[in-house]
């Protein structure tokens, strides 16, 4: 199942709202001048065609949405559905998650963190290229503010149990919490374009949710 080649982007649509290079970005981040506003941040790590922040962004136009994408092309595909849908609360970084968390993201900055089918890196050899490894999960850790949640996705089980392995080793999280699944009420009602693909083609996708303790006030 490859992926379908990108519509073209319309030259004339200004991008420069909704798409953001990481290297523009100051340290830390002020989410709030970033969007213009302060409200609640969540983040996606690996945006893709941008469904997830499209739709998002749509039915809680009172969150800012902050997606990362390392593919120029994919991160271009994306800011341009997010202009033309006028999101003034989504905005797409191009550049390598794990420098946007290591490097510019401030403790406690997200309500929630979302990560939907990442690369599995089938070959023995490459595993070490995974995204959710043990440093990247502390980062996650410590950019999630108290009470908030992490949202994990993969058609992968042998990935899927080894994360949720690792998160039990690494984090005090909450979870794995149950995620429902109802039928999709049209076409693109979907969390992503590749749970789209899984779903209609029958294939399995396993889904988990975690929270992140809230601080005990005692």
């Amino acid at each position: 199942m490859g992926r379908r080649s990108l519509r073209k982007i319309d030259p004339s649509l200004d991008l420069s709202r909704h798409l953001k290079p990481i290297d523009q970005l100051p340290a830390p981040l002020d989410a709030a001048a970033l969007f213009g506003r302060a409200a609640p941040l969540e983040i996606e790590v690996g945006s893709g065609k941008g469904l997830f922040l499209l739709t998002a962004s749509g039915e809680h136009p009172d969150r800012n949405f902050l997606g990362c994408e390392i593919s120029l092309k994919y991160a271009r595909f994306t800011a341009a559905r997010l202009a033309r849908a006028e999101r003034a609360n989504a905005i797409v970084v191009q550049g390598d998650a794990r420098r946007l968390f290591m490097e510019r993201l401030p403790d406690s900055c997200a309500r929630a963190v979302h990560i939907y089918f990442p690369d599995p890196w089938w070959k023995k050899r490459h595993l070490r290229r995974r995204i959710l490894n043990e440093a990247f999960l502390k980062a996650i850790d410590r950019t999630i503010e108290p009470g908030g949640a992490f949202h994990f996705w993969t058609d992968v089980q042998e990935y899927f149990q080894t994360t949720l392995d690792l998160i039990a080793q690494v984090t005090t999280w909450e979870g794995p919490l149950p995620v429902e699944v109802r039928p999709a009420e049209h076409d693109m009602d979907y969390r992503t374009h590749f749970e789209r693909r899984m779903r209609l083609h029958d294939h399995p996708v396993y889904r988990a949710e975690f929270r992140v303790e809230p601080v005990d006030a005692s």
